[in-house]
């Protein structure tokens, strides 16, 4: 896999131009699992814009356009007031971004909830406005005639059970699900009955291992772990969570890179040339010829 650059002459600016492959797809990506194991892990990360689509794309089997944006683009304190539009503006720019990895979408709060068909239509706008190959969307039992429902329809669906960001309201936190035998039966039937309707992935977030454990081996599609278990079929991270982007994030977050300390630092070189007057320099002005 190579890349080169073609430079964009209205802006000057260098845009990766991937050499031409073929995108995988949620039927691949469901066939990772064979007989109950997944020989070769599921890599996804989020990612909301072009630009981080394009970096993180060769490294990803999944790019999860999450509504985790509300917070980490828009400033917002759940994921809760995320609207249809902002899901459907970000999703284009991520497959516009991307050429390798399947691009999944979340359904945000309210535009799926209330019926099988208030769902399709939801999931039928941001398959076309944005040209993502699935949907991702949160609950259990009570979401498996949904599933079934968009499946049949020629949606994928990935479902999402254990700690459930959209629910927040009703779990009273972000606190990790599953640690009564009551709350971890009730996610692995969650789990089982999304798979059976039809979800080609399941994400399992914040719950205690054994749970994530047993959640894998009870279903015949591949489950992603988000503070859960290496032993899930792949894993995925909020990329900024992952990047140091923020000073504080969850206990299952591993930190690869200070990208905060980064940004301020190079911030903070050019305030101060700016001050002093060094910058710009002969290289960054046009002078006479």
């Amino acid at each position: 896999m190579s890349t080169t650059f073609q430079l964009d002459t209205s802006t000057s600016r260098a845009n990766p131009t991937p050499s031409p492959m073929k995108r995988l797809t949620i039927p691949a990506i469901r066939q990772r699992k064979k007989d109950g194991v997944t020989a070769q892990p599921i890599v996804m990360l989020t990612a909301y814009t072009a630009r981080q689509a394009q970096l993180l794309d060769e490294h990803c089997d999944l790019l999860l356009v999450g509504d985790s944006l509300g917070q980490v683009i828009y400033g917002l304190p759940s994921s809760v007031p995320v609207t249809l539009d902002m899901m459907a503006a970000h999703g284009a720019a991520v497959v516009r971004g991307s050429f390798h990895a399947a691009v999944v979408v979340d359904m945000p709060f309210g535009s799926y909830e209330a019926s099988p068909q208030h769902a399709f239509e939801s999931a039928a706008r941001l398959l076309k406005e944005t040209g993502c190959a699935a949907v991702k969307l949160e609950g259990g039992e009570a979401m498996a005639e949904t599933v079934a429902f968009l499946t049949a329809r020629g949606i994928p669906v990935m479902g999402h059970v254990g700690l459930t960001p959209q629910a927040v309201n009703v779990l009273g936190g972000y606190n990790a699900r599953g640690r009564t035998e009551a709350e971890a039966a009730k996610i692995i039937c969650d789990a089982r009955a999304l798979c059976e309707a039809g979800a080609f992935a399941i994400v399992i977030e914040g719950v205690v291992e054994t749970i994530a454990i047993a959640i894998t081996q009870a279903v015949a599609c591949p489950t992603i772990g988000i503070g859960a278990s290496a032993q899930c079929d792949g894993q995925v991270l909020v990329t900024e969570d992952m990047l140091g982007m923020f000073e504080r994030v969850p206990r299952f977050v591993k930190i690869y890179e200070n990208i905060a300390g980064t940004i301020s630092g190079a911030a903070a070189l050019y305030a101060e040339e700016v001050r002093a007057r060094t910058f710009p320099g002969i290289e960054q002005t046009y002078q006479p010829k």
